[in-house]
Parts: structure tokens; sequence; C-alpha cells
């Protein structure tokens, strides 16, 4: 337990420090800011990997099992319905409580919160339910997804422009560091009772689904609404470490509450589950909730140290980067941002090893950690062009979902699962937290239009590591084939000759001899 715990610190420090010194680096030389805010990040910084270590400590001990029984058990049932209901109302429970989702709804002013939060929960529990349905009759996923997002283009067309960005925003925000894992064990437990060749591949594209759930639904929404004002963000005034502590301590019940709820519902169907259905052995049940209790640590921690310390940095250096220099310097330093970000998503860890796994290490999960970070580093390089040009989201995610769903078509299904899931994993907490900040202050400061500019950061980042995983399935591919045609199999009547050799009794022949006689025969 000692060295798991070990492990899993000095990966979540490794992750993190990258962030930490870059922004040192633009905070001392680029972008200066107050000394206290840097002691602020600091100190968050700190919170934030002993937050990641006890997440993924407790991911390993609580959540993806669960998600396993819980889904083996569904299919057992043999009821369809109760599938349906079952898989609808944890999509909408987790997706109520998702920290990210609260996060957003927060800053979109002229529309109630409640609002927001329902309709991306209602549109997650119906993808939730057409994914395991998918997945019991063995639909394509590719073919799925074509027809999503081919519907999502179309309602961009007829929703008001200010909420194209905030509809293509919540489907990332909604793929958090809770419902990620749990979905992904739940998909996991579903296929694998069936047990036959594409239970990898079914495993996978769980969260893709719920990803493009919610983003048609609030398109639908922006047809009756329209969002007003402009950021909600604002940046502490910090003036020694009283001030620090204060912040912490007053943002920490709220938190404590949000973790709490959100993690409520599925310790309440598990404990369900557990009475009626699976009826555990009480070491397994103690070993579940002592993980659940390290992730609920892990998560309060996490996102206390993202919202107090993360998100102002970000709108911080946004803002004073565009007044001090030249606005272009935003692209470059978005994408070695948007690189090291990616790294330190809790989620991200969850999804790299269980692909590892499930790929028998064809894709590895140092591969798949380069991939993504080279494709959120991508994709916030590109925001950060609108941020500056306001060109419309629309000219990035039409090309962009068009190429990654053409993909689909030339590499192997279980690449396609994972791509998709691994977009919506990129953006987690720390793409909301920080990156989108960065691009509300720096917008702000060059007097764009928030909502329609600066939102939609979040989009990009669960996108383009959709292309750049399916790139790895299409080389994948290419190879496959290249060395299927090496292979080359004899044909065994002109391959296989047989010879009698007459071995002398007294002495050696000569080897000529020898060779003669098999000749003559």
């Amino acid at each position: 337990m000692l060295e798991l715990l070990i492990s899993k610190l000095k990966e979540s420090f490794f992750s993190v420090m990258p962030i930490v010194l870059l922004v040192l680096i633009l905070g001392f030389f680029i972008a200066p800011i107050p000394f206290w805010n840097v002691v602020l990040f600091l100190v968050s910084a700190l919170l934030m990997i002993l937050g990641i270590t006890l997440f993924n400590l407790g991911v390993d001990m609580s959540l993806i099992p669960i998600g396993e029984k819980v889904g083996s058990s569904l299919v057992k049932s043999r009821k369809l319905y109760l599938i349906v209901i079952v898989t609808f109302v944890i999509g909408v429970f987790i997706s109520v409580a998702e920290p990210d989702v609260i996060v957003l709804a927060g800053q979109i002013n002229g529309v109630p919160n409640s609002t927001i939060i329902l309709i991306i929960s209602l549109g997650v529990g119906v993808a939730l339910a057409g994914a395991f349905l998918r997945i019991l009759f063995q639909l394509p996923l590719s073919y799925i997804l074509i027809a999503c997002y081919t519907l999502a283009f179309i309602l961009s067309g007829f929703t008001r422009n200010e909420f194209l960005s905030i509809a293509w925003e919540s489907g990332g925000v909604t793929t958090g560091p809770i419902m990620v894992p749990f979905v992904m064990a739940l998909g996991l437990g579903l296929a694998s009772i069936r047990g036959d060749k594409t239970t990898e591949e079914d495993s996978f594209g769980l969260i893709s689904l719920c990803l493009i759930g919610p983003i048609i639904a609030v398109l639908i929404l922006g047809m009756f609404f329209m969002p007003s004002g402009g950021s909600a963000l604002a940046i502490p005034e910090v003036g020694g470490a009283a001030d620090i502590f204060a912040l912490f301590f007053s943002s920490l019940p709220e938190y404590i509450k949000q973790i709490a709820l959100a993690l409520l519902p599925m310790i309440l169907l598990f404990a369900v589950f557990q009475v009626l259905k699976l009826r555990l052995r009480l070491r397994t049940v103690l070993k579940i909730g002592a993980g659940t209790v390290y992730t609920y640590i892990g998560l309060v921690l996490f996102l206390a140290s993202a919202n107090v310390g993360f998100m102002p940095t970000g709108y911080q250096l946004g803002s004073i980067i565009v007044e001090q220099n030249n606005p272009w310097m935003l692209v470059p330093i978005g994408m070695i941002a948007g690189y090291f970000v990616v790294a330190a998503e809790p989620a991200v860890f969850v999804l790299k090893r269980q692909v590892e796994e499930a790929t028998e290490g064809v894709i590895s999960a140092k591969a798949m950690g380069i991939g993504l970070s080279i494709g959120v580093a991508v994709s916030v390089g590109l925001a950060m062009i609108r941020v500056i040009t306001g060109l419309s989201i629309f000219y990035f995610v039409v090309p962009g979902y068009t190429l990654a769903l053409i993909l689909t078509f030339l590499v192997p299904r279980l690449f396609t699962s994972i791509a998709f899931d691994s977009g919506a994993v990129a953006s987690g907490p720390l793409a909301a937290t920080f990156m989108l900040p960065l691009a509300i202050g720096a917008c702000e400061s060059a007097g764009g239009s928030v909502y329609i500019d600066a939102f939609g950061i979040v989009a990009l980042v669960a996108m383009t590591p959709v292309i750049t995983i399916q790139l790895f399935g299409l080389n994948y591919a290419i190879k496959s084939k290249a060395a299927a045609k090496k292979v080359v199999v004899p044909d065994l009547k002109d391959s296989i000759i047989e010879l009698e050799y007459s071995i002398p009794d007294t002495k050696e022949e000569p080897l000529d001899n020898i060779q003669d006689k098999a000749n003559n025969q």
C-alpha cells in the first residue's frame, strides 16, 4: 500500500511540476504577477499534487471496481428496460453534481444555472443509455458518431451565435474526473459479460457519446436563451499568508458539499446493487469504502486548488499577456501550456492505463500521453487564434470532426473508440479551470466577446486528441498490412524434399559422394 502511494505521488508530482515551472517563468519574465499571487498558486499546486495522488489511489480501489461490478450485474439481469433506466439515471446523477458543469453554469450570465445543469444532465443520461444499448446490440460506434455529429452541425446553424461556443464547450466539461473512471468501468463490466472478440472495442466509446449528448442538448437550449453580461471571474486580493489561508478556508466547505453530492448517487447505487445482486464479501466492501474516502478527499483538494489558485492565475496571466505584450504571443504560450496541462488531468491517468491493458501494450501509456499532449497543444493554439481573430468555432469543429469521422473508416474499431474517448478525457478540470480562464482573461483585455471568442477552448481540447489517436491507429493499420504481406506461407509439395543418405559403417564417406547419391535418387 505504501509503495503504491509513493508511486502515485511521484506520478502526480512530475505531472504538475511542468505547469508550475511554466507559470513561474511567465509570471516573472513575460506577464509579471504580484508576489503573493504567485505564492497562492504554489500552495495550490502542492494541494493539487496531493489531491491527484489520493484521487488516483481511490479510483483503483473504489470507482473502477464499483463500475465494473454494476455493469456486469446489469447485463446478467437480462432486463432491457432495467439497463436503460439505470444507465439514464446514472448519467443524470453524475452530471448534475459534476464540478466542472457547475463551474461552467456559473460563468454564463442571463441563463439560470439550474436550467443549464439540467439540460446538460439530460443530454448525458440519454447518451449513456444509448451507449449501453450500442454495446448490447453491437452497433458500430462510427455510424452513431456520424449521425450525432451531423445532427450537431445542423443544429449549430439554428442556435444563437452567443450560445454556439457554450454548447460545444458543454460536452468537454461534462466528462470530468468522476464520470470518466466510473463510466469506463461500467462499460468494461458490461462488455466483458459477452466475452467475444469485440469486448475490448465495446468497453471504450461510452465517454465519447457522453460528450456529444450534452452538445446536442445545449444547442437546442441555445435556440431559446441568450447569455448576457461578461465574465464572472475575478482576481483575488492577496496581501499575505493570512489571506491565502482565508481563501482556502472559506472555499473548502463548498467543495466538500459538491463532491459529497457527486459521489453520493454512486455510493447509493452500489449499496442497492450490493444488497440485491452483488453480495460482495465484507473485506471487499471495506476496501471499496476506503477507496471512496481517498477519492473524496483527493477530489476536494484538487478542485479547491484548481478553483482558488489555478483559475485566478490563468485569468490574470491571460489579461497581462495581452496588455503588456504582442497578442500573438498567446499562441505559442497557449500551446506550451496545453501540452503540459493535459498531463495533470486525473482522468487521463485512468484512460492511459486502461488503454494499455486493453490493447496489450500496442498503445503504451507513454505513447498515448505524448499523443494527447500534442493534440491538446494544437487545440489551445487554435483557441488562442480564435481569441485574437474572433473566428467562429464553427470553422474549427466542422472540418476537425469531419476529418475524425472520415478516419473512422480507415482505422480499426478499437482505435476509433479509444480516440473519441481520449478527446473527452483530455478536456477535464484543468482545461476548464486554467486554460478557459486564460482565454477569458486574454479575450477581455483584447476587447472581444467572452461568450463568442473565449468559450470553446475546452471543445477544441476535446477535438484534436481524437484526430491524433486515430493517426496512431492509421499507422498501426498500415504497419499491420505491410507485415502481413511479408509473411509467405510455403507450399509443402514444393518445399519438402526427402533425402536418403547411406552412412558407412567403418569410415567417413566424402561429402561429394554423398551429395551425388542424393541427387541420383
